[in-house]
């Protein structure tokens, strides 16, 4: 198994997912896993996957640890498994679905994971919600983030808006602000990262200025995130979803 994050500067994000493959592979007993990253740290899947061969394997599973499907999950994810398949012909690969909402439903266990993370944040009640994410350009990505934000708003049965914290607007204060100028008064903020690093920093601090009352901590290895990733390698995108209600 082959779990391909998107990568960055800070040195937090990749100890999350080094972290992740390690509760992965404690779950799942005798099966290698094994971390990579698209960008700024090594080593990437190709390389993983060409390892994986020379090691003996002939077939491999990629996880795309990200949470929506835009431009890295349409590029730069088969990319790196067609230039793995070239190396190493007789290496099979999957790859599923990413974490986010697959063909338009929310997994049950991704928004456990959020539910999670809030009442660690904030034990009690809300009464508005605003899901951070990281950001994107890509319409249909952003669409993905206003469905796990619909679905927040259905669980809480509250108001979820949806911040970025870069390439689209509004970001985490600005929603928060809007939120507050319409009466509510206790307003947290659902953190919608995988890693900690320089955005979900950012989204702390734009929240607390702007009055939100926590901000959850990223999903990093929690054990919701573990059972999500089996449950992508395990029904490989077939569609086999379930739904979660919260109580307020």
């Amino acid at each position: 198994m082959v779990l391909v994050a998107h990568g960055s500067r800070d040195p937090r994000a990749a100890a999350a997912t080094r972290a992740l493959a390690r509760a992965v592979g404690a779950a799942r007993p005798g099966t290698p896993v094994l971390p990579s990253w698209l960008d700024h740290t090594e080593p990437g899947p190709t390389e993983v996957l060409r390892g994986l061969a020379a090691d003996g394997h002939r077939t491999a599973v990629v996880v795309p640890l990200l949470l929506t499907a835009a431009y890295h999950r349409r590029v730069d994810v088969p990319a790196a498994v067609a230039a793995a398949r070239q190396a190493a012909p007789g290496l099979t690969v999957r790859v599923t679905d990413v974490l986010g909402p697959a063909d338009g439903t929310v997994d049950a266990g991704l928004l456990a994971g959020l539910g999670h993370r809030l009442a660690q944040a904030r034990p009690g009640p809300v009464d508005a919600l605003v899901l951070a994410a990281a950001g994107t350009r890509d319409a249909r990505a952003r669409g993905s983030v206003g469905r796990v934000a619909a679905a927040l708003a259905a669980g809480y049965g509250v108001p979820c808006t949806v911040a970025y914290a870069s390439a689209a607007p509004p970001t985490a204060g600005v929603a928060v602000t809007r939120l507050r100028a319409a009466g509510a008064r206790q307003v947290a903020v659902v953190a919608y990262f995988l890693a900690p690093g320089l955005f979900h920093d950012a989204v702390v601090a734009a929240a607390e200025r702007a009055g939100a009352v926590a901000v959850s901590a990223p999903l990093n290895d929690s054990p919701d995130l573990v059972d999500l990733v089996l449950r992508r390698v395990d029904t490989s995108g077939d569609g086999s979803h379930s739904h979660v209600h919260y109580r307020r």
